[in-house]
């Protein structure tokens, strides 16, 4: 399966990170929130994603809610994977980021299995 990561599009002054995966089939959008100043120290304290066609059409989940709010223990493997997806490392080729990005995505595709029913 073959997919596209696009990561921190960012409003100027906000505290909202979006992040994207594009598939061949769908697309994830995922909303990090922080708190603090984001140019000094920001604190993730909130992940939600959604699950849209590439038509832009919401999917609703297995519950029939349209989002998901990613809590306890999974928040908090989702808060080490993105903290390797920001670092100086990543960004600066230093560390394989093949690999990073494979380990959030196959987290990602985990948590969609779990929520959705796909077609």
């Amino acid at each position: 399966m073959n997919y596209t990561l696009e990561l921190n599009t960012q409003e100027s002054g906000s505290n909202l990170v979006f992040n994207t995966i594009k598939f061949d089939a769908f697309k994830v959008n995922i909303i990090e929130r922080y708190t603090g100043k984001m140019n000094f120290n920001p604190k993730l304290c909130e992940v939600i994603f959604k699950l849209r066609t590439l038509d832009d059409e919401i999917i609703k989940r297995r519950d029939g809610n349209l989002r998901v709010k990613i809590k306890d223990d999974k928040f908090e493997t989702y808060q080490q994977l993105s903290r390797v997806l920001n670092s100086y490392d990543y960004k600066n080729k230093l560390i394989n980021r093949k690999e990073a990005d494979q380990n959030y995505i196959h987290f990602m595709l985990s948590l969609i299995i779990f929520n959705y029913e796909l077609n």
